[in-house]
């Protein structure tokens, strides 16, 4: 009788122990990790995304961390093909697999998927761009309504920050433009079929100590050296993967737009900004297991055990 494969997947907002808890697991259950932070994929941003440490990635096989560079060209949908074909490979030997990481997006990519978008003449991503660049989030915003309005008005009331993002918006534009179709004609569509049941786990805090645990995270990333390692890729600082905290308040820093205690301060501010817009996608997912991050580890073992016996096999 074949057996299902299962994916555990680990998330929640950053400094929260994601890392620790999947290294735990992957003991436990004799598996692999495959990270899905869509910084620590590159290996010019080691301190400053939190790449797990040389005794950690001993400590349990990882896939997806520092694997590309950051000049190459890679998104979310190059992450979705090779992570599928390493998971394929992962649950031959084993079942049992983790996912970890933050980034909401990535994950919804594994978990379910895409909706299927025609490829965009490059010509017309360019030209959104030096409108973007010339007009400002504004200009994009406009055109979402005047091309989409449905799909504005869908972000405006249940996911706002969307609108803020630049990178997500020109997607939408660019889309809108290039099919000649508003955006959201391509949402819903049918999903790709996965071969393995996820089972959800998230980690979270009160504020108060998720917004502390940040602040010594990031004031350990300084002691560490992460002023030299954004120094070296500060020539590069147009590329897309260094448009990241932790990078682009430094960058100010050198130009002497600021002194290096607010560019700290704005590091750690805009990080627990980042950690509250990741805290309301993961609210927003379906099926997740919620656990306290001081919770016993083994409390959590048993859930997901719990979990696994009751499924149909």
């Amino acid at each position: 009788m074949t057996k299902t494969n299962y994916l555990i997947t680990i998330i929640g907002p950053t400094a929260i122990g994601k890392t620790a808890l999947s290294i735990g697991l992957a003991q436990h259950f004799g598996c692999d990790i495959i990270s899905c932070d869509s910084r620590q994929f590159f290996k010019e941003m080691k301190i400053g995304t939190a790449v797990p440490n040389e005794e950690e990635l001993k400590a349990a096989p990882h896939h997806f961390i520092q694997n590309k560079s950051i000049f190459e060209s890679y998104n979310v949908g190059d992450f979705e093909r090779e992570a599928l074909l390493k998971l394929d490979e992962l649950f031959e030997k084993n079942n049992i697999q983790i996912m970890v990481g933050g980034s909401g997006l990535y994950v919804e990519a594994i978990l379910k998927g895409f909706d299927d978008f025609p490829d965009i003449q490059p010509s017309i991503r360019e030209e959104i761009k030096a409108e973007f660049k010339s007009k400002g989030l504004d200009y994009l915003q406009y055109k979402l309504k005047e091309l989409d309005p449905i799909y504005f008005e869908k972000i405006s009331s249940e996911n706002p920050q969307t609108l803020q993002n630049p990178q997500r918006m020109m997607r939408f534009v660019e889309v809108c433009l290039g099919t000649g179709k508003p955006y959201s004609s391509f949402l819903n569509q049918k999903k790709n079929k996965r071969n393995f049941t996820p089972i959800i786990i998230g980690l979270e805090a009160n504020r108060e100590m998720m917004y502390e645990r940040i602040n010594r995270r990031v004031d350990l990333m300084i002691q560490d050296g992460l002023l030299a390692e954004a120094k070296n890729v500060y020539q590069n600082k147009h590329l897309n993967a260094l448009q990241t905290v932790g990078y682009r308040e430094l960058f100010d820093y050198f130009e002497g737009k600021t002194n290096l205690d607010f560019a700290i301060d704005e590091i750690k501010k805009n990080t627990r900004r980042f950690a509250k817009r990741q805290l309301t996608w993961f609210k927003r997912t379906e099926n997740v297991n919620w656990f306290d991050f001081e919770d016993d580890r083994f409390k959590i073992i048993q859930r997901i055990a719990n979990l696994i016996s009751n499924e149909p096999q």
